[in-house]
């Protein structure tokens, strides 16, 4: 795995990952910014560019399954996942952005994207408007959507499957009081649950109209 960037959030991913015993590279501009990775960090460090290809090629990116640009700068962090995908044929790649609206372009050409600022406005706005369907992440194919909704009041007592469509809508799981459950479909939902929904791409309103539903 190639880590670009060892901020606050690359090298908190890469110590945690190496502590999971996995393989790390973890690529910076400034060989200053390896501190943050602490003695328990097992993998290398390279002083370097994530979009120069022979960086890349040294941190073994011709063979590596994983790479994730989490630098400060949008402009990078697309720029290397981009060479990661395209010219590395890298599977697993993801980008953190912070324009939200950058993040979105990207998402539909099939880089996903981490965008925190635009997760944390998602989430508030799914109390303060429930009837809108907030996408939390999307596939690299953009045809599936994990959408998180509270649970409207007139749910509480009625079971969760109901909110199933075949191949279309299924529950993953229940944040209720902090605690994620992942036996869905056999909870009866209760007040202020929140529920993790796996949604096909173009079936949001299909969910919404569900939600809205009173119990018949």
């Amino acid at each position: 795995m190639i880590i670009i960037g060892c901020g606050r959030v690359g090298s908190g991913l890469a110590t945690s990952l190496s502590r999971e015993h996995h393989s790390v590279v973890v690529l910076d501009r400034s060989a200053g910014a390896f501190k943050r990775l602490g003695d328990g960090f097992t993998g290398r460090t390279i002083v370097g560019s994530g979009f120069d290809r022979d960086t890349l090629i040294d941190a073994g990116a011709d063979h590596a399954d994983a790479l994730a640009a989490v630098t400060s700068g949008d402009n990078s962090n697309i720029l290397c996942a981009r060479i990661a995908r395209e010219n590395f044929q890298i599977n697993h790649v993801v980008a953190r952005i912070y324009d939200p609206r950058r993040a979105a372009i990207y998402q539909r050409l099939g880089i996903p994207t981490v965008a925190t600022v635009s997760w944390t406005i998602d989430q508030v706005r799914q109390w303060l408007i429930p009837g809108e369907a907030r996408v939390a992440w999307t596939d690299a194919s953009a045809t599936l959507h994990v959408i998180e909704q509270a649970l409207p009041d007139h749910w509480a007592g009625r079971k969760l499957s109901g909110l199933e469509e075949h191949g279309v809508i299924r529950v993953i799981g229940v944040n209720r009081a902090g605690e994620v459950r992942l036996d869905a479909t056999e909870m009866v939902g209760q007040e202020r649950d929140q529920v993790l929904f796996a949604v096909r791409a173009g079936s949001e309103d299909l969910l919404i109209d569900k939600l809205a539903s009173e119990a018949t």
